[in-house]
């Protein structure tokens, strides 16, 4: 039961535990009290399953954590996307009822799919340059799944068994580029389209990831308020039907579907997009708040 999460330290991603006291600074507690066998990457700890949870959960309840070097505090850190380096991102599209319903589109059949790369991930609290190829950039709070255990053809009632947590996530989408072609993927993968976190968090600390509130708030306005409930196709159906056709494998990321509430299920007169200046939060509960600002690009 542990949230966890990445933040940069010289420049380098590092494994992070967030505890009452603040941020555990993995690597530099192991320098300080050697423990064999404690990861000291997120990748690392994903892949080795529930025995790393439990070795990197004993070491952090034996850690006296007052006054310590090693913890740091949220504030003074630079986060960096809680998932680092999955093998898959996978986006499901047109996963709730009523987000079909505000684009006045029917409930689709099977799960509409599409990916994002490694280039549209980023963290809390990072910038992202709205590119200059849009006037059309939407939110999409998401429920993020992230996989556990290496899986191919993967029965429903067995697939929450291959989850190794959950987390916030933005599908950021460019909807002029998107709607251009049958392929969406010039619209939802441009650099910083995917932020993800603040938190990891272990699935143990998830009763049901089927009944989470999601928000979204532009600015401090709420745009997107609703529940996973409204899901067409839930967390298990997805990955059953994602192992169909690829194997999942740890650290493979599932974004799951964007609720009511973007800017595109406005009337036309109403759609203001994202803009330089912009700051956007999008919060799944129990799993955190994920906060971006938007800036010009100058690439």
């Amino acid at each position: 039961m542990m949230k966890l999460l990445t933040f940069y330290k010289n420049d380098v991603q590092a494994l992070g535990v967030k505890t009452k006291a603040g941020v555990i600074d993995v690597a530099a507690a192991l320098e300080l009290f050697p423990e064999a066998g404690v990861a000291t990457d997120m990748m690392d700890l994903i892949e080795g399953g529930d025995e790393a949870v439990r070795r990197l959960q004993q070491f952090i309840q034996s850690l006296d954590e007052k006054g310590a070097g090693f913890v740091k505090q949220e504030e003074d850190i630079k986060w960096g996307p809680a998932v680092t380096r999955p093998s898959k991102i996978i986006c499901v599209g047109l996963n709730y009822k009523k987000h079909a319903d505000e684009t006045k589109a029917s409930y689709p059949e099977i799960p509409i799919l599409f990916n994002k790369f490694a280039n549209a991930l980023t963290g809390h609290l990072s910038e992202i340059a709205v590119p200059r190829t849009t006037e059309r950039l939407d939110h999409e709070v998401e429920l993020g799944i992230v996989i556990g255990k290496t899986g191919k053809h993967i029965e429903e009632k067995n697939a929450l068994n291959y989850v190794f947590g959950y987390c916030t996530t933005n599908d950021l989408s460019a909807r002029d580029i998107q709607k251009r072609t049958s392929q969406r993927m010039t619209g939802k993968t441009n650099d910083g389209f995917a932020p993800v976190g603040p938190y990891l968090v272990t699935k143990d600390e998830i009763e049901n990831p089927n009944a989470l509130q999601l928000t979204t708030t532009v600015n401090g306005e709420v745009r997107q308020n609703s529940n996973t409930s409204d899901m067409i196709f839930s967390c298990e159906e997805l990955i059953s039907y994602i192992s169909n056709y690829m194997t999942l494998k740890p650290g493979d990321l599932i974004m799951t579907g964007t609720p009511e509430g973007v800017i595109l299920g406005k009337p036309i007169e109403e759609r203001v997009y994202l803009q330089p200046g912009d700051q956007v939060t999008v919060e799944v509960e129990k799993l955190g708040a994920l906060t971006n600002t938007f800036i010009e690009d100058k690439a």
